[in-house]
């Protein structure tokens, strides 16, 4: 893989697949034509673990950044997203919905496509630290086949190119806040939330998290032009992360630094039932795609 691919050369930036309706959920296909020699994995590597205590810091920024670990060490959890896309131009909203298996270090996400996108229906996603498989992601993909994809083939990570930010990328990020203040408390389905609002730095949550957990981070980091991403995020008592809202942002239009050129995404994933066991498991191989170096899935 070259260090263009690597650090996202304009000519494979995202804006251009968001800013239409059919949007972020293709965009991850696209890219997958000219990158199909390109292979990730699974597993291997794990996420370096902090000894934060399973209870929430007094401090803001520890309480912060020691979510990702706590919430780890429950298990799984089920998870509801949302991802909402705004340019000058256009906006698109994409829900999902599934779980992360922090153990077994798998999710599954089904993401609905919102009218007017290529593809119809909704995506199914295989996440593992590295590599994501996606399911009803273009025309030339036959139905129920997978394509798999390495997240260092994304300029984005995979962070928002495909509708959702998996569970494990969402709370990872949280290891790189920068500022954190604490709003107040909130009381949610009888559970009272602590909530923080501050910015995050995605290369320094790349770092933090490590292994090929980091890498969809680190690609972000790259990509996006607001470095100082804005987020919101609910804590409970123990310190597990019930919710987070993070704000991306990157140009529309390649190379262009002008207001009206930006497109911003607004990431949200929730969790809940900590400890419930996650159905998630990586496609076989017979059921992968193999796509033409060539070959455009749409």
């Amino acid at each position: 893989m070259t260090d263009q691919q690597r650090t996202g050369r304009p000519a494979r930036r995202p804006g251009p697949h968001l800013r239409s309706a059919a949007g972020a959920a293709l965009l991850a296909v696209a890219l997958a034509a000219g990158a199909a020699g390109c292979t990730g994995s699974g597993g291997g590597s794990s996420d370096q673990q902090s000894n934060a205590p399973d209870q929430l810091a007094a401090d803001p920024l520890t309480a912060v950044r020691n979510a990702a670990d706590i919430t780890g060490r429950t298990g799984s959890a089920h998870t509801a997203t949302e991802l909402v896309t705004e340019s000058a131009e256009k906006k698109a909203s994409f829900s999902g919905a599934g779980g992360y298996d922090y153990v077994k270090r798998i999710g599954r996400l089904e993401v609905q496509v919102p009218p007017g996108a290529a593809t119809t229906g909704k995506i199914v996603e295989v996440v593992l630290p590295g590599t994501v498989y996606l399911q009803n992601s273009g025309a030339k993909v036959p139905e129920g086949k997978w394509v798999k994809l390495d997240v260092r083939q994304l300029p984005d990570g995979n962070l928002v190119s495909s509708g959702a930010t998996d569970p494990a990328s969402a709370a990872g990020a949280l290891r790189g806040a920068q500022k954190a203040d604490a709003v107040g408390t909130e009381t949610v389905d009888g559970v009272a939330l602590h909530h923080y609002r501050g910015t995050l730095d995605l290369a320094k949550a790349a770092d933090a998290t490590g292994g090929r957990g980091g890498d969809g981070l680190r690609m972000g980091a790259q990509t996006f032009t607001v470095k100082d991403v804005p987020y919101d995020a609910w804590l409970d008592d123990q310190g597990r992360l019930h919710k987070v809202v993070e704000v991306f942002t990157f140009a529309g239009v390649a190379g262009s630094k002008e207001a009206k050129d930006q497109v911003k995404v607004t990431s949200t994933t929730a969790l809940a039932d900590f400890g419930k066991p996650v159905e998630a498991a990586e496609p076989s191989a017979s059921d992968i795609y193999q796509m033409k170096p060539t070959e455009s899935p749409k």
